[in-house]
C-alpha cells in the first residue's frame, strides 16, 4: 500500500475544507485548560475542537497503539479513514473520516441519522481496537507541527457505506450493543447524544400531564431533566448540546405530539389504558412463571 504523506501548505488547504467549526474549543495543553477561541488562534494548537457545536461532519477514532497508522490502513482499501493523525513519539494516532452529508446531533428528525452513526463510530473503533473511553471532542490539529499528519484520500463517506464495509468486515455492532446497561450507563462519542436524547424523552412524555397549557414550563423541565442526566456520563456533552437536544424534544412535543394536542383528558385516559395493559402483561407472565415452576416440580 501505498501512503501518500502532502506538505503542511497542501494539508493545511485540504483540512480548510473538512474542518467546520468557526469559534472552535483548542488548547496546547489539557492541564493547562481548554478554551474556545477564533479559528485563526485554534489553528495554531495542538488540540481543536472535532465538530461544530450541533452538527458532525467528521468520525474520529483515537488509536491508542503505537501501530496505529498500520492499524487505521489495514485491509480496508473501500473505506480507509480520509486521514490519520499521528504522534511521532510513541506511534498513537487520531484516524478521521470525513462524511458525504453532516450530521444535525439535536434535531428531532434526525435522531436515528445520529443513533446509526454512533454505531457506524463503534464498528470504526473496533475495526482498529481503538480507545473505548475517547469522547470525539477534540482531535489532533493535522496542521500543528507537533504530529505526523498522513493525508490518504480526498472522497467523504456515507454512513451506509461505511456500515456495509464494516458489516462484511465483522465489526459492526447488532442492536443488542445499543441497547445494552454499559452502553447506556456511561456511553462516549456520539453515544453520548444518543443515550442522553433518547432518555431524556422517554421521561418527557410522562412529564406532559404536569404541564398542560404551560409550555414555558414543559420545556423549563426537560431542560433540567437533561442537564441532570448529563452529569451522570463520565464525560457529559457540553452544555450547548445539552440545550439543543432538549429545546428539540419540547419543540416536537409541543407542536406535533397528539399527546400534547389532545389535551389531559385523552392523555389520562391513555396513560391508564397502557398502565393497565402492563399491568395485565405483567400478571399473565407471572402466572406462565408459575405453572412452569409447577409443571417441573411434577416431572421431577
Amino acid at each position: 500500500m501505498v501512503l501518500l504523506v502532502i506538505s503542511e501548505t497542501g494539508l493545511g488547504e485540504r483540512w480548510d475544507q473538512l474542518w467546520l467549526p468557526r469559534r472552535p474549543l483548542a488548547t496546547d495543553d489539557f492541564f493547562g485548560g481548554v478554551y474556545r477561541m477564533s479559528r485563526p488562534a485554534a489553528l495554531g494548537k495542538r488540540y481543536v475542537e472535532s465538530n461544530p457545536k450541533l452538527i458532525s461532519n467528521l468520525l474520529i477514532v483515537d488509536i491508542d497503539h503505537d501501530d496505529a497508522l498500520s492499524r487505521a490502513l489495514w485491509e480496508r482499501p473501500e473505506w480507509l479513514p480520509n486521514l490519520v493523525v499521528e504522534n511521532p513519539l510513541n506511534g498513537r494516532a487520531h484516524a478521521i473520516w470525513a462524511l458525504l452529508e453532516a450530521i444535525t446531533r439535536t434535531e428531532y428528525a434526525r435522531r436515528k441519522v445520529v443513533a446509526f452513526a454512533s454505531v457506524v463510530i463503534e464498528g470504526l473503533r473496533r475495526s482498529v481496537d481503538g480507545d473505548l473511553g475517547y469522547s470525539g471532542l477534540l482531535t489532533k490539529n493535522p496542521i500543528h507541527p507537533s504530529w505526523n499528519a498522513h493525508w490518504i484520500h480526498q472522497t467523504p463517506h456515507s454512513l451506509t457505506g461505511l456500515a456495509g464495509h464494516l458489516d462484511t468486515a465483522g465489526h459492526l455492532p447488532g442492536p443488542a450493543w445499543r441497547n445494552s446497561k454499559a452502553r447506556r450507563a456511561d456511553p462516549t462519542g456520539l453515544g453520548r447524544n444518543d443515550v442522553l436524547f433518547t432518555t431524556a424523552r422517554h421521561w418527557a412524555y410522562r412529564e406532559i400531564r404536569h404541564h398542560f397549557g404551560d409550555p414555558h414550563g414543559l420545556t423549563d423541565a426537560i431542560m433540567h431533566k437533561a442537564t441532570l442526566l448529563n452529569t451522570d456520563f463520565s464525560i457529559p456533552l457540553l452544555q450547548p448540546e445539552v440545550n439543543g437536544i432538549a429545546n428539540s424534544i419540547s419543540r416536537w412535543i409541543i407542536t406535533k405530539s397528539r399527546m400534547w394536542a389532545d389535551g389531559p383528558i385523552v392523555y389520562d385516559a391513555t396513560f391508564n389504558t397502557i398502565q393497565a395493559a402492563r399491568r395485565d402483561k405483567s400478571t399473565q407472565v407471572r402466572k406462565n412463571n408459575r405453572l412452569d415452576r409447577q409443571a417441573l416440580i411434577e416431572t421431577e
